[in-house]
């Protein structure tokens, strides 16, 4: 009988643990380096029919974009780390919001601009793009406010320019790196905006 009683317990308590929890979104980076790749139509279908909600999308495409309209979708959207110096030119960066964005809004439901992608001065691959990653994230945040848009923009760092990463509250970020990094974090604070990281 006591048994029975606990049994009966623990499951309710279980129950009423999994009903507290409440399922999170699934998204799947869309990568288009490769080999016979399924059209974006394709590809967006598949997320449907699974029920994956956000994507990430690596460069504005208009293939992609056009499939992902009415599709009910959140992407971030990347602006390529090659692109950044352009967009360091406000009129560059409006025109390209009003491209990528709002020629598509809001059939498409833009979450994020990622802008540049694992950008540090302290990595021999992506230094070059340093000095342009601030201007044109300020740039394309004037453009995004410019046109009313209710997208973030945002940029993803590489873990590496991190330490005291376990456990993850107690992260810092390196201090060779503080005069890149602090204008950009206290840009993005300044206007509350997220830093992604990958």
């Amino acid at each position: 009988m006591m048994a029975n009683l606990f049994m009966f317990v623990f499951v309710g308590m279980v129950m009423t643990y999994l009903q507290i929890i409440e399922a999170q979104p699934i998204g799947v980076c869309y990568g288009r380096n490769g080999n016979n790749l399924p059209s974006s139509q394709d590809v967006v279908n598949l997320y449907k029919a699974n029920g994956i909600t956000n994507m990430r999308v690596y460069d504005p495409i208009a293939e992609t974009l056009t499939a992902l309209k009415g599709s009910n979708i959140e992407i971030i959207l990347d602006i390529p780390n090659d692109n950044l110096q352009a967009l360091t030119d406000p009129n560059a960066a409006t025109n390209w919001v009003n491209a990528n964005i709002v020629a598509y809004s809001p059939d498409v439901k833009f979450k994020y601009i990622n802008v540049g992608n694992e950008i540090s001065p302290a990595n021999s691959a992506t230094s070059k793009f340093a000095p342009f990653l601030l201007p044109a994230l300020q740039n394309v945040q004037q453009a995004i406010t410019k046109f009313q848009l209710q997208v973030k923009v945002s940029t993803a760092i590489e873990t590496g320019i991190l330490t005291n990463t376990y456990p993850p509250s107690q992260s810092v970020f390196r201090d060779d790196i503080s005069s890149f990094i602090n204008p950009l974090i206290g840009f993005l604070k300044q206007n509350n905006l997220p830093v992604l990281a990958n």
